[in-house]
């Protein structure tokens, strides 16, 4: 895969270099601004679709109080985003030998209050997902907001993320993280970058 497949602003070797060592990367300034705008606005006009991902099945989570929207093709804008991380899962392929075949996504709304408690996306490695990703949505945010994600990464090491606009956060499924309890209404786009097997050393 060509690195010019992804947009310009992705620092690629940082990205492998900083996934190879702890576990995880993050990438600032991640689309042009009409991009983000749009895929806001797309988002934002769903919202009355969106449901609480703490119930399954019927049954109540309480370790996570946000709504959710599955992105399929009725979605075009944000499968723009889902594009750009398929063309990244090349690239992660190559360097670790993942064997990613699939993303999976879905907008993430968290209201005042709302959030997720200590989790990993693959415990034990018992589902596929291999490199979880978030993208920050909202068109501004201040530290006292909350509402950030906090992970350890693959050396122990406990890192808080601030939720970022046009910042994307990528790390390894089977990390311990959490979002804390956000004070104002915060978007993105959760996606995962899944394998049937990997051969992945965390």
């Amino acid at each position: 895969m060509q690195q010019s497949s992804l947009p310009e602003s992705w620092d690629l070797d940082k990205v492998l270099d900083d996934l190879n060592e702890s576990g995880f990367a993050v990438i600032d300034n991640v689309y042009p601004a009409a991009y983000v705008d749009s895929l806001v606005n797309e988002c934002s006009s769903h919202l009355a679709e969106f449901r609480a991902a703490g119930i399954q099945n019927g049954i109540v989570s309480h370790i996570r109080s946000d709504h959710i929207l599955w992105i399929d093709e009725q979605l075009p804008i944000a499968q723009q985003h889902i594009n750009a991380l398929k063309n990244l899962s090349q690239l992660l392929n190559q360097a670790f030998y993942l064997g990613i075949k699939e993303v999976e996504a879905h907008f993430a709304c968290y209201n005042a209050g709302e959030f997720y408690a200590l989790h990993r996306d693959n415990p034990q490695k018992k589902n596929d997902r291999m490199i979880s990703t978030v993208f920050y949505l909202h068109e501004q945010w201040q530290e006292d907001f909350g509402g950030q994600l906090r992970l350890q990464d693959k050396n122990e090491q406990w890192h808080t993320i601030e939720p970022l606009p046009n910042r994307l956060a990528i790390f390894q499924s089977d990390l311990l993280h959490e979002v804390l309890l956000s004070k104002q209404q915060r978007l993105s786009i959760t996606a995962w970058l899944r394998s049937g097997n990997s051969l992945w050393n965390a």
